[in-house]
């Protein structure tokens, strides 16, 4: 591919030829060189650099192994230089000009990932996690060594709630949510949606359309109403103000913006509405969809208030690892009244097997998912900088302080959002060469294409990106566990679209 030079058995062994003089009381050994050691330094930064732009010059500085090779004749050292010129000049110069540009955005990301990281880190100090709650168990699960105990623990800490069911048994967050609303309401309640209409997925768990006899909660005797959207995409905090009712059983916040084209709702926004909602009827729980909002801010919904939160874990607290799975977490008795939706009343949550490799899976994804996350924010972040730029609107705005992983582009037709989508396909891992097509989905009220080339079927916080096939034509992007995926997807974008 010309990415790697060759090395000659000449060119080591003239690192080993000369003699190193003997260590005498006037010749002690060598001691760390500062210099030497601030020059591997500069060499990696160069590296990362170079990811960022489309100049060559002192591409060799920016190979981190430069160091440990034998230095060439500078003839030579040219020659190399352009062997690595491919890589340096991997991205489209106006994807390359948006990176650069956004250096103070990627920081702060960065100083709320190193938050985020350092409370994982700490939950997991403190649950005293060892390699014995990897085991896993069998049949009814009973004995797991304590994994399960503990991983509920640490994510508890994590989010900030009392207790937390974390289970690969949930098969989506679709399936966590609908577990915690059948806990939260009983036949004659109300449940109140407080951001305009729900994802799709959740329409046929509550009964708005397509799923009558067959257990939604319309079936069970469960009213539904909801606050529609303020003409600037945020909550009508006016109509909120007075929406709730004595027989309201549950306000349901949607976090994210699902396939809606509005603002995700950030921490503060979610405590506002918390506060409006418990004025007007105290006993009235809160529930929060809190996917694809894990970890892009310092703080959760379950510290500000929140009764339930729940969500996917192969969206963001999975960290690309955790091969199924979803939690709900919050007020200990919800949370059990929630594990017994999962298993049944008198189960609790000391039932269910998981295999060793899935528990270690969990664990090791919910200690790596601040990192995967900030990456996903880096990565919608350069969307939205280079879309907008080509006179595309885009949802959130260009360097607005981010609330989601998901960064939405408007397409304006079919066409450009099935374009869209076969050229992430491309640029994935797995599945490179398939070509993604539009059709029903279960849970979706109209077409949907997804292009998800990715080594957890249908994991969103890999790169990845969907959209339903209506207007606006809206392509929904998430995922990336490195920014730079999606500076080389948008490289091939801008050539065809």
């Amino acid at each position: 591919m010309g990415l790697t030079p060759a090395w000659s058995a000449s060119d080591w062994a003239h690192t080993t030829r000369a003699k190193r003089p003997a260590r005498t009381k006037d010749n002690p050994p060598a001691r760390a060189n500062p210099a030497g050691a601030g020059r591997l330094v500069r060499s990696l930064v160069c590296c990362a650099a170079a990811a960022m732009t489309t100049a060559t010059a002192g591409c060799c500085s920016a190979n981190p192994l430069a160091w440990a090779r034998p230095r060439a004749a500078p003839s030579l050292r040219v020659g190399r230089c352009r062997a690595y010129a491919p890589a340096v000049a991997a991205f489209h110069p106006d994807v390359s000009r948006a990176a650069e540009s956004l250096q103070a955005e990627f920081r702060a990301v960065d100083r709320a990932l190193a938050v985020n990281s350092s409370r994982v880190a700490a939950a997991f100090r403190r649950a005293r996690v060892a390699p014995h709650h990897f085991g896993g168990s069998t049949g009814y699960g009973h004995d797991d060594g304590g994994g399960r105990e503990a991983l509920d623990a640490v994510f508890a800490e994590i989010v900030g709630a009392e207790a937390a069911i974390v289970r690969p048994q949930f098969f989506s967050g679709t399936h966590a949510i609908a577990c915690a609303l059948f806990a939260l309401l009983r036949p004659g309640n109300d449940l109140l949606a407080v951001a305009g209409p729900p994802y799709d997925t959740l329409e046929e768990v509550i009964g708005i359309r397509g799923s009558a006899n067959v257990g939604s909660l319309k079936d069970f005797g469960v009213a539904y109403r909801e606050v529609p959207l303020a003409a600037d995409g945020g909550l009508d905090w006016e109509a909120l103000a007075c929406a709730v009712r004595p027989e309201t059983g549950c306000a349901f916040i949607q976090r994210s913006c699902g396939y809606s084209w509005r603002k995700s709702l950030s921490v503060a926004d979610i405590q506002r509405a918390i506060s409006l909602i418990k004025m007007q009827n105290p006993n009235c729980m809160v529930m929060v969809d809190n996917c694809y909002g894990e970890f892009v801010e310092t703080s959760e919904p379950a510290t500000v208030g929140a009764d339930l939160i729940a969500g996917s874990l192969i969206k963001n607290p999975g960290g690309t690892i955790a091969p199924c799975g979803g939690y709900v977490a919050g007020k200990k008795h919800l949370v059990e009244a929630a594990a017994a939706r999962l298993s049944a009343p008198g189960l609790g949550v000391e039932f269910g097997s998981t295999p060793g490799h899935v528990m270690r899976s969990l664990f090791q994804g919910l200690f790596l998912a601040p990192q995967m996350v900030g990456e996903a924010v880096k990565g919608g972040l350069l969307i939205a900088e280079v879309m907008s730029a080509k006179g595309y609107r885009v949802q959130p705005l260009p360097r607005v302080p981010r609330h989601d992983i998901v960064q939405a582009v408007e397409l304006g037709n079919r066409e450009r959002l099935i374009t869209f989508c076969e050229v992430v396909q491309q640029i994935c891992p797995v599945g490179s060469f398939v070509k993604p097509t539009a059709g029903e989905t279960p849970g979706y009220a109209s077409e949907v294409i997804f292009a998800d080339g990715t080594f957890i079927d249908g994991s969103t916080s890999e790169l990845s990106c969907d959209g339903p096939l209506r207007d606006p034509y809206a392509v929904f992007c998430q995922g990336g566990t490195h920014w730079t995926q999606w500076a080389l997807v948008l490289t091939e974008v801008l050539k065809v679209i």
